[in-house]
């Protein structure tokens, strides 16, 4: 996983902006810390933080096309880039064997619409150099973070992390998932210089000024617009599809010349995709799984059994209470947020990613995306029939960017790791999310996620197969949680969290928890958008604010453990876990 810095739209000294574009580089260097690379010209600066994953010893960026002169910084992976080279019509210059270099290739002779013919996760600037126009893109799901952002000149940056544009932006946004942007060809200079004025004069968006300059308007273009986002699907799950669609994605999501390995929670889906890894990967040696946990953390017991039953070479992470309170500012720092159950999941992740890293480990296999997938969070128990699951997986899903995502990526990104998230996989989620969702409902006692198990029946430990869900920050520990809880409560007045309207008027914390991580987070980052980038709103064990309507129990709380829900038991009896099966 690298690291991208984009500097465009100046009119004045590009030399002083390169050195800028240094200084923001260095501000992301944990994310790929293998090689520095830049590039600069009149019009455009693209750096490139490099963490070798695919030919390590060559592909160095930003990677430039011989014959056109484009330009292209990527932080991501191209499953698909093999399959890709058999659409091309021309003879091309190929310089590395990196699955990068492809997007190039395809730009030249399919110009943005490329884009769309990726399977991957990537977030991009590519500048064509002729045309004097860019073209910015992300993954799918936004599974590789980007943002973008604007000084007071309205100079455009563009990073991986939004620290390296805090310094410099007084807007800065998320740049949207499953979208790209094509900038039209810049006006002449003599009109450049009559629009200036009115640029330097308008109260406008930044996202419409930087229009002003061009001779087209400015336009994002969302790319990623799948049927199942709009419909209702109708298609009965096959477990041999559901099966060979997500062994299909863990396959070609193996891509790496380098060591890699695999999280193992002891819950149902990392222990899939752990499973399914044994059977594919190339190595005779066994493969590296790792768990992290409190010494009580039900987690590490049920992750060693998986292990066991996989046969992999399996290492316990332990760490102590101290030792995450002592990182959370640090967790803040890299994760860029103040949501709650980010940062409470996000520390014993952080603190583990060191350990992997130290252990020559670059990348690893996690199980995000199941449960928005297939309904997996307790809370789903009581979803009022198959319309209000599908339509909560949705909004799930294409909040993930904000969530899940952004830690799996960044408190491991943090290290120089790279998390690669098959559950994601753009080609598997449309099969999965076709599925009728009244094949994933489970009202009462019946298990979550139940076609999942039944398709990876023999795969796992029949213990772990059928062990209901528990949330990560959960599962490590509970005095994990309890302790932060407690913690913030002290820290936090009664009268601090009813003033947090006047401290914070903007994303005013809701909990004192959230009070507590805010403050930490405003030391942090100084740009008065910087907060805006963050989500907030009620929930409970991880629900949307829409879902909360679906129990009265819900009604005034404001906790996102999965303990919130009575559904939460730490085992079904085995009888009760096989006549549910039936």
């Amino acid at each position: 996983m690298c690291g991208i810095i984009g500097i465009t739209e100046y009119t004045t000294q590009p030399e002083l902006y390169r050195e800028r574009a240094l200084k923001m580089a260095a501000r992301i260097r944990h994310r790929g810390p293998d090689w520095s690379g830049i590039y600069s010209d009149h019009k455009i600066i693209l750096a490139h933080e490099r963490l070798s994953i695919v030919d390590p010893h060559h592909g160095a960026q930003p990677l430039i096309d011989t014959k056109t002169g484009n330009v292209l910084a990527v932080n991501g992976e191209i499953y698909n880039h093999k399959e890709l080279r058999q659409k091309l019509k021309k003879e091309h210059d190929w310089q590395t064997e990196s699955d990068c270099e492809i997007i190039l290739y395809l730009y030249d002779e399919y110009g943005p619409a490329c884009v769309e013919m990726l399977s991957g996760i990537f977030a991009f600037i590519l500048y064509d150099k002729e045309k004097g126009t860019y073209l910015i893109a992300r993954d799918h799901m936004g599974i590789c973070p980007l943002y973008w952002g604007w000084d007071q000149t309205t100079t455009l940056h563009i990073s991986s992390e939004m620290k390296a544009l805090d310094p410099y932006c007084e807007k800065i946004e998320e740049f949207p998932p499953g979208s790209y942007y094509y900038s039209p060809q810049r006006k002449s200079s003599s009109e450049e210089d009559a629009t200036l004025w009115t640029i330097q004069k308008s109260n406008c968006n930044p996202i419409e000024l930087v229009g002003l300059l061009y001779s087209k308007e400015k336009k994002i273009t969302q790319w990623y617009q799948p049927s199942w986002a709009t419909i209702i699907p109708a298609e009965k799950v096959s477990l041999e599809k559901l099966r060979t669609e997500l062994e299909q994605a863990v396959k070609k999501q193996l891509m790496a010349d380098v060591p890699y390995g695999v999280l193992i929670s002891g819950g149902l889906d990392s222990s899939i995709i752990a499973a399914i890894a044994c059977k594919f990967k190339e190595s005779k040696d066994p493969l590296h799984s790792f768990a992290v946990g409190l010494k009580e953390s039900p987690d590490l017991k049920y992750a060693k059994k998986v292990a066991e039953f996989l046969g992999t070479k399996h290492h316990e992470i332990l760490f102590t209470i101290q030792e995450a309170m002592d990182a959370l500012k640090d967790v803040i720092y890299h994760l860029e947020t103040f949501d709650v159950t980010t940062i409470r999941a996000s520390t014993p992740m952080y603190l583990m990613a060191r350990k992997i890293k130290s252990m020559g480990i670059k990348m690893v296999l996690s199980g995000e995306g199941s449960d928005e997938i297939f309904g997996g969070y307790l809370y789903f128990h009581m979803a009022p029939n198959a319309k209000e699951l599908h339509e909560e997986s949705v909004r799930k899903l294409f909040m993930l960017s904000k969530y899940d995502c952004l830690r799996a990526n960044k408190s491991t990104a943090a290290w120089g790791l790279e998390t690669r998230v098959p559950f994601l996989d753009k080609e598997f989620m449309d099969y999965a999310m076709s599925i009728d969702p009244t094949d994933k409902l489970c009202p009462g006692k019946t298990i979550e996620k139940k076609i999942l198990r039944e398709a990876f029946v023999g795969y796992i430990p029949e213990e772990i197969l059928w062990r209901q869900k528990e949330q990560f920050s959960d599962g490590v520990g509970y005095s994990w949680i309890d302790h932060l809880k407690s913690h913030t409560a002290q820290k936090v007045t009664d009268q601090m969290l009813k003033d947090a309207p006047l401290r914070f008027p903007i994303k005013t914390p809701l909990t004192k928890e959230e009070y507590y991580y805010r403050e930490i987070f405003d030391s942090l980052f100084h740009s008065p958008t910087a907060a805006q980038t963050v989500p907030i709103g009620p929930s409970i064990a991880c629900s949307t604010p829409t879902a909360i309507r679906w129990s009265k129990e819900f009604q005034g709380q404001a906790d996102p453990s999965g303990r919130a829900v009575n559904f939460h038991q730490m085992s079904h009896e085995k009888s009760e876990k096989t006549s549910e099966k039936t």
